[in-house]
């Protein structure tokens, strides 16, 4: 009898350990995505030039940061989870403006997005080299977000995208819809080395700041 309890408690040991080294748990890490644009017209757009650019997410801990690089300039958003205070950097021409959003402010900004529900369906597919499932969403706006997450990848700070919080594994490609255009942001690398603690630095100068209030005032008087 004591042998079977022993066999059975080393059987149940080694699938812990099996399970345990099959998941990473990232706590900090670099993920790097290519983004790929259809616009559905003939015409030149605006958001036809962020086709062929670069969406960069560092996590350290609670802090994370998120690096858009495309031919009309560079938008990144850095946030503290420990503080709640965020704000966007966005460089465009010569233009340098940055928007600092309150603990308030960064909830009622991804209030929408937080409250996706996924669904999970049985397709699977491999993505820079990781198994991956699939699940679905609705959008804000109505429209369909199609995402391929890996399971055995898991992010510690879920709020470094308020659109995959619900998510049970981190995203390797997702697709959505926005007006005319169809987005596919796919990771093609990703890395476990620590990130400097500098990338998560407030800029003390050189931008024009104002309010995540004055911005949405901004934005409507479509200035």
């Amino acid at each position: 009898m004591k042998s079977v309890l022993k066999i059975g408690l080393m059987i149940l040991l080694l699938s812990v350990t099996v399970f345990s080294f099959g998941q990473k748990i990232i706590s900090e890490g670099t993920m790097m995505y290519d983004i790929v644009i259809q616009s559905g017209s003939k015409e030149p757009q605006m958001a036809d030039a962020l086709d062929g650019g670069t969406v960069t997410v560092y996590i350290k801990g609670g802090q994370s940061r998120s690096d858009m690089i495309s031919a009309i300039g560079k938008e990144s958003t850095i946030h503290d989870n420990k503080t709640g205070n965020s704000i966007i950097l966005k460089e465009y021409s010569s233009q340098k403006l940055m928007i600092t959003l309150t603990k308030q402010n960064w909830e009622t900004k991804n209030k929408a997005y937080s409250d996706i529900k996924f669904e999970f369906l049985n397709e699977t597919a491999t993505i820079a080299g990781y198994a991956c499932k699939k699940a679905t969403a609705k959008m804000p706006n109505g429209k369909l977000l199609t995402v391929f997450y890996a399971p055995d990848l898991t992010v510690t700070n879920k709020e470094y995208d308020a659109m995959f919080k619900n998510l049970p594994g981190l995203a390797l490609q997702y697709e959505y819809e926005s007006g005319t255009m169809k987005y596919k942001i796919t990771l093609s690398k990703i890395s476990f080395e620590p990130v400097a603690a500098s990338k998560f630095d407030f800029p003390k100068s050189g931008y024009r700041v104002m309010t995540y209030e004055e911005n949405q005032q901004m934005r409507k008087g479509g200035q």
